[in-house]
């Protein structure tokens, strides 16, 4: 199954003054089959660079101000793609060897 990831902006934190976004809180969900995966993090812009007001603009262009703006989308995307990975393929697990029944 292939990997499907979605991304959203989940909160803007803005200026009532002018309405002009200051930072976009974002996520990154990738699923594939019963496997998930995500990442959460943040963007700032400088003062009315981006320069449409809160009340205009649209998710896609938030998400596409992140990615101008230093969020890597290739990059967490294939990060999350590997957490994937180790989730169906672990290399490590937990527990003590004295609690588990023969």
């Amino acid at each position: 199954m292939a990997i499907v990831n979605t991304w959203t902006i989940t909160q803007t934190d803005y200026l009532v003054a002018d309405g002009f976004i200051t930072t976009a809180h974002w996520t990154c969900t990738a699923v594939d089959g019963d496997y998930t995966a995500s990442a959460y993090s943040t963007c700032s812009f400088a003062l009315a660079t981006p320069s449409i007001p809160y009340a205009s603009v649209t998710q896609q262009e938030v998400l596409d101000w992140c990615w101008a703006n230093g969020v890597d989308k290739d990059a967490t995307e294939a990060s999350l793609a590997a957490q994937i990975a180790l989730l169906k393929n672990p290399v490590t697990a937990t527990g003590t060897p004295w609690s588990t029944a023969p």
